[in-house]
């Protein structure tokens, strides 16, 4: 397809959104066309999903009915958001994407990182990043930049460091079986030293597709 799709992965309070944002603004100032989206959610029904999966209150969810609400929702968000505006030629920028279940759910949660990888390839039909941007944070590191100020987690980012330790672990796996489409970051430090890093690798991507 003519665009491109981007996934920024890593654990809670690693500046995902924040870069993405970035990027974004980056990108159409060279004159891209940009759309940022997150998950879950980037759709009506992925969004009522993301409360149902995130907020406290709900009741209790285990781990295989938690798997299959992000899968939902990642579903729709492919068929709907994501495949249309990389065949219109669009750059997507999305703030989380399969990784996050197989290192969530599949690790985390204990339900095996392959069965997590395959229920996602099939809900989305075997739709990929052609770039995710891993910016990797320490669990301490993390809940610190979380519950800074007033800010209060989630429901997923309230699981204990041990969790996030795992999660933090699966995603640097995933990134050493398939370095060709993942470039790893330090979450730490200069926010636009960080921005400036994920730019240049993106700018390499995009001559390399222009040049293919």
């Amino acid at each position: 397809m003519p665009g491109l799709f981007i996934a920024f992965e890593g654990g809670d309070g690693a500046g995902k959104s924040t870069q993405a944002a970035l990027l974004a603004k980056t990108l159409s100032h060279a004159g891209h066309t940009v759309l940022r989206t997150r998950e879950p959610g980037g759709t009506p029904v992925g969004e009522k999903l993301r409360s149902l999966v995130l907020d406290h209150g709900q009741g209790e969810i285990d781990a295989r009915t938690e798997a299959l609400i992000f899968a939902a929702a990642r579903a729709a968000h492919a068929a709907q958001v994501i495949i249309p505006a990389v065949a219109r030629g669009e750059i997507v920028l999305s703030d989380r994407y399969a990784d996050s279940s197989i290192a969530y759910q599949g690790s985390g949660r204990g339900l095996g990182t392959a069965a997590i990888k395959d229920l996602n390839d099939w809900a989305t039909g075997g739709l990929w990043p052609d770039l995710t941007v891993l910016l990797d944070v320490s669990p301490t590191a993390g809940r610190e930049r979380r519950t800074a100020g007033d800010a209060t987690e989630d429901r997923m980012e309230s699981e204990p460091d041990h969790f996030h330790a795992a999660i933090r672990t699966a995603f640097l796996d995933l990134a050493a079986a398939s370095p060709e489409r993942y470039v790893v970051l330090p979450a730490g430090g200069s926010v636009d030293e960080l921005a400036a890093s994920v730019a240049r690798h993106v700018q390499d991507l995009l001559h390399k597709r222009s040049r293919a």
